[in-house]
């Protein structure tokens, strides 16, 4: 085989076995049986495949929950470290439906939802409202009421004109609603630009200047109560450092409402990262919240307040690593690139089931399922089989190079955003998403077919769209 070519990641290796699970990467558990085939939940690949099709979404159901416990569990004893509590609520966006909303329930989180429709989802799953937080930075009038008659215990309050609209929605449905307001506090995360949202020039939230103005403002309200200040610095961070610095800009604002009235609860978002390659390592989650809870702690003693309750809004490291993705490989193209080859391993799925590699430039493993393989490793690029060049689904790893049609790969931390940001680009259905544990699986949400792609266009006869569309 050729040398290393040049213009690879700088985290990629060549490994000593392209067979092998990285362990922060896959989800817990996770492992080779005898004959070589990836076993997910105690669920062999090979057999979820046959079952259920591919693409197929794949959810260690233990691994999620364990994952949301343990995130609780640290904060809790983060908080606790400086005298005060903690509520943990699951960032929805991340993938959300029922069954998801019940874990999140039973493991002792709260809901975070950011559109009607996954307030309907959580609601129809049976969080209670009052464990439920709404976010957006367009909510419609609409949801603002319904949130507002339903009993949502927070709503987060992206904007000045959103403020009146929901004071006016509570003080017409005779309620008191708790709000929280989303500042901007200027940290940047160290993430890709799409995915920061705390500097000022974006869309969500109020700059850290007006906090204080439009907290004021809230106040002034009958039918709200100010909970507190809400930021969000980010996405896919490995550390405490941002949100320290974030705490810090937050509390002089946080202190000067003190001084007027209390301010419960201080809310600092989510964001954190998990490994999607072998090359990732985030800091553990305990060590996180501590240092975030000690940066609180000592940012209330310069500001002379008490240390308030705290919030955090986890959705990627609860459910992200729990996720794989299975595909079947169809066509193997090897492609000369500088410094050697790369070869294009196509499958049958793509930017329709994950699109954050080509939206985010996101980076993902791969191995194949259904298989251990003795060849030595080649380069490689998952690509999808949609009709767009960008259309990726891993940008470069390492296979077996006798990787062929018919293969089963699998994708590894594929529980976030992927199913939430999946499409239906060039008419193919979104596959399915089925929950793995103690051997067995089931459909925790039903995959699409040909025939319900057609049954949404009104321009097809309904009886020549069920007689030409297979189920």
């Amino acid at each position: 085989m050729a040398s290393t070519p040049a213009a690879l990641p700088g985290w990629l290796r060549v490994p000593d076995d392209p067979n092998a699970l990285a362990p922060r990467v896959w989800p817990e558990g996770a492992h080779r049986d005898d004959r070589g085939r990836l076993v997910v939940g105690g669920v062999d690949s090979v057999e979820l495949a046959a079952r259920f099709g591919t693409p197929l979404y794949v959810l260690d159901e233990a691994d999620a929950r364990a994952r949301a416990g343990r995130i609780r569990a640290a904060f809790e004893a983060a908080a606790a470290s400086v005298g005060t509590d903690v509520t943990v609520y699951y960032a929805g966006k991340a993938f959300l439906s029922g069954e998801i909303v019940r874990w999140m329930i039973e493991a002792g989180l709260s809901i975070d939802v950011c559109t009607g429709g996954e307030l309907a989802v959580a609601l129809a799953a049976g969080a209670p409202p009052a464990r439920i937080g709404f976010h957006g930075n367009n909510k419609s009038i609409a949801e603002i009421e319904r949130a507002v008659t339903a009993g949502v215990g927070t709503i987060i309050l992206d904007s000045e004109l959103e403020l009146e609209r929901v004071a006016d929605a509570a003080a017409r449905a005779g309620r008191v609603q708790r709000v929280r307001l989303r500042v901007n506090s200027g940290v940047h995360a160290s993430t890709h630009e799409f995915l920061a949202t705390a500097h000022e020039d974006q869309k969500f939230g109020v700059s850290l200047e007006r906090a204080v103005e439009l907290g004021t403002r809230i106040r002034a309200h009958a039918s709200l109560d100010l909970l507190g200040l809400h930021c969000h610095i980010g996405s896919q961070i490995f550390d405490s450092a941002g949100f320290a610095e974030s705490a810090e800009r937050l509390l002089a604002a946080h202190a000067e409402l003190a001084r007027v009235a209390p301010v419960p609860e201080l809310n600092l978002g989510g964001g954190f990262g998990i490994a999607y390659t072998a090359a990732d390592d985030p800091v553990p989650i305990e060590q996180i919240a501590l240092g975030i809870a000690e940066a609180v702690a000592s940012g209330c003693r310069a500001n002379g307040v008490p240390v308030p309750k705290l919030a955090f809004e986890p959705g990627r490291s609860i459910i992200g690593p729990a996720g794989v993705t299975l595909y079947t490989v169809g066509m193997i193209k090897p492609v000369p690139i500088e410094g050697g080859w790369r070869h294009y391993v196509s499958v049958d799925g793509g930017m329709s089931d994950n699109v954050r590699t080509a939206l985010y430039g996101a980076d993902y493993s791969a191995r194949i399922a259904s298989r251990v393989s003795e060849a030595p490793p080649a380069l490689v690029r998952v690509a999808g089989k949609h009709c767009e060049s960008g259309d990726v689904v891993v940008d470069a790893e390492y296979l077996p190079h006798d990787v062929g049609p018919g293969d089963l790969l699998a994708v590894a931390a594929t529980g976030a955003y992927c199913w939430s940001l999946s499409n239906n680009y060039n008419h193919v259905p979104r596959p399915p998403v089925v929950a793995v544990r103690d051997g067995a699986a089931r459909v925790i949400v039903r995959g699409e077919t040909e025939a319900d792609l057609l049954a949404r266009d009104a321009g097809l006869d309904a009886s020549a769209t069920a007689e030409g569309a297979p189920a």
